[in-house]
């Protein structure tokens, strides 16, 4: 039987061009087309790969028959990029790109950053700020009448009035400053195909007002909604937006959750309930759509997409998160109940690699961001259909939650057999909470036996209780007995392997006092210089972004501390990174600042040295 890759190259013949999504003319003219139906506008560079948003929804309608079309980071100073495919049929597809233009163009002390992994060679400057805003704004000029729809992680994470930490206010909806007809939150595919089919009849955008996982703008208020806090209050009063995070995130249940209103001046904006889960049937048929895993050749003078390089030959085997940790996105954008993919549909994938020309036999990655939750779920679906829990591993797992790990043994078993693959990684990260609870040792042992490959991702983030509480985490007497786990079993499989833990350094909740708390923990227990460390980020929507905003705890309106000033934002990350002599400075002034001198000094508890002193002239008696 011959691969998925095989099948590609035989239809491309010797004109790779050809295989790619039109992204010019010249592309419909070979296809003797006269106009495509849908056409995706993108902020990132066209890489045709599952993990890029344009490529997989641009496959998955070609798939279902529309003629579909990528404009990948266009000139938006002038309508001409815009212009080079002409006008769809049915709708423009607009997204900033698999990040947040303002988290791909800034660093948390929000200095601009000098490259950038999703555009040709790396570099910086192919997107504007607000790529979103810009871009539909531009299609609005241009293409008067022909609907804009806009999506991605931007626009999903924007969908309602937003603290935007790089302006430090609060913004509106992103559906009103983009001018667009409807925003599409999450991840979109079956959404958009059911958008496709409406607008195929014939009936107009406006009038599509039900479609789960969108939202839309009306001058009236609709019946049976729940209205949350609008623009205009959340913007003056701080414990308004934290309601509205409140009522937000307690209707994020696909099966359970109101539509919510929120006014903007006079129009409102209305967001339907989340999507219902995708099958595992619904996950199949997007993921066994024959992918390049190329970046398209229009970039091969500079080198290609960098970020192509590390998720080449990577899997996702499932998607959404029941985590709920209050910094994470998540959650908000694919849902907290996990969308497997079937283990047959996972083998076809790799089987598909070995004859690729790229393929060197190593699977970087076989997971998601909690590979672990491949294939759990509710044991009883009616509880898990009414629960408004945010996460269903904090403060303590939930009882009806199914924890066993045989689904991704399973997975690994069959897939290290393939003739071919010389090697497997777990590398997106585990939850170590859940690890713990397998106590037949065996996803342990296999993961450390076959998958790790020196190296292991996990992230506690902290380990003060003050903040690992507000973050949603587990505490350290977690961290301490999966340490203790990691390093018994790869004594007993004759291994040397090595955690890699990701903290994060001024999240809400944490002063100075809990920073050196953390430091010491570093000091105690791990061995390296922990280069993972990144200072709290406020990104759209999310519950840490709340607290950060407004300093109170959403869910129980308690005063919560916020670091915000920029010197003590870097204290708190020298204060963790103080084995860089670099830090020095900044960690005795953030140790002097908390009182804590003992730990300026030449012992072993100390974690920095004093200023050399100056030796004295004067002759000892």
């Amino acid at each position: 039987m011959a691969s998925t890759f095989d099948i590609k190259m035989e239809k491309m013949g010797n004109d790779l061009i050809m295989d790619f999504l039109p992204v010019s003319k010249a592309d419909l003219k070979k296809r003797n087309w006269d106009q495509l139906d849908i056409i995706f506008v993108s902020g990132d560079a066209y890489v045709d790969h599952p993990a890029w948003a344009a490529a997989i929804l641009g496959r998955f309608l070609e798939r279902h028959g529309y003629r579909v079309g990528i404009i990948a980071q266009p000139d938006w100073r002038n309508q001409e990029d815009f212009k080079k495919l002409g006008a769809p049929r049915l709708f423009f597809g607009v997204s900033a790109g698999n990040l947040d233009s303002m988290v791909n163009h800034y660093t948390a002390d929000k200095k601009k950053r000098r490259d950038d992994a999703f555009s040709s060679g790396g570099k910086a400057g192919f997107r504007p700020d607000r790529a979103t805003i810009v871009y539909s704004n531009r299609l609005r000029e241009t293409f008067p009448g022909v609907p804009v729809i806009i999506g991605g992680i931007e626009a999903s994470l924007r969908r309602l009035a937003h603290y935007d930490y790089w302006s430090d206010k609060i913004r509106r909806s992103l559906l009103l400053d983009s001018k667009a007809d409807l925003l599409v939150y999450g991840m979109g595919e079956y959404v958009l195909l059911e958008i496709a089919r409406y607008l195929e009849t014939g009936r107009d955008i406006k009038d599509l007002v039900s479609l789960p996982g969108t939202c839309y703008s009306s001058p009236l208020l609709p019946e049976s909604v729940l209205e949350i806090p609008s623009y205009e209050t959340v913007k003056e009063n701080v414990k308004d937006f934290s309601l509205s995070t409140h009522l937000i995130y307690k209707n994020t249940n696909p099966y359970s959750a109101s539509p919510l209103a929120q006014k903007h001046g006079d129009r409102w904006v209305i967001v339907n309930p989340p999507p219902q889960p995708l099958s595992t049937e619904q996950m199949d048929a997007i993921y066994e759509i024959p992918f390049l895993r190329q970046s398209h050749p229009m970039y091969d003078k500079d080198g290609g997409v960098p970020a192509l390089t590390p998720v080449q030959f990577s899997m996702l085997t499932h998607r959404g998160c029941f985590g709920g940790c209050a910094f994470c996105s998540i959650g908000l954008h694919q849902g907290k109940f996990i969308q497997n993919r079937s283990i047959e549909s996972l083998i076809t994938e790799a089987q598909s690699f070995v004859t690729h020309p790229d393929f060197r036999g190593s699977i970087p990655d076989l997971g998601a961001p909690s590979a672990n939750m491949y294939g759990m779920n509710g044991k009883a679906s009616s509880q898990c259909e009414k629960c408004s829990r945010i996460s269903c591993l904090f403060p303590k797992v939930c009882k009806n939650l199914n924890t066993d790990h045989s689904a991704s043994l399973r997975l690994w078993r069959r897939i290290r057999k393939i003739k071919g693959i010389r090697n497997i990684r777990v590398a997106s990260g585990v939850r170590y909470d859940l690890i713990l609870i397998d106590k037949s040792g065996q996803y342990l042992r296999e993961l450390c036996q076959h998958h790790v490959g020196g190296q292991l991702k996990i992230a506690p983030e902290h380990v003060a209780s003050t903040v690992t509480d507000l973050m949603g985490k587990p505490g350290q007497t977690n961290y301490k007995e999966f340490i203790k786990s990691f390093t018994q079993m790869n004594k007993k499989l004759g291994k040397k392997q090595f955690l890699i833990p990701y903290f994060i350094s001024a999240h809400p909740g944490s002063s100075l006092q809990e920073s050196i708390e953390l430091a010491e923990f570093v000091r105690d227990h791990i061995q390296y210089y922990p280069e993972q460390v990144q200072n709290f980020t406020p990104t759209p929507m999310t519950i840490s972004t709340s607290m950060y905003y407004t300093g109170l705890n959403p869910f129980n309106g308690r005063e919560v501390y916020v670091p915000k000033s920029t010197w003590e934002r870097k204290a708190q990350r020298s204060l963790l990174q103080y084995r860089n002599p670099a830090n020095h400075k900044l960690a005795r002034e953030a140790l002097k600042k908390a009182g804590r001198t003992d730990l300026i000094g030449f012992s072993s508890h100390a974690l920095v040295t004093p200023h050399q002193a100056k030796q004295s002239k004067k002759k000892p008696r």
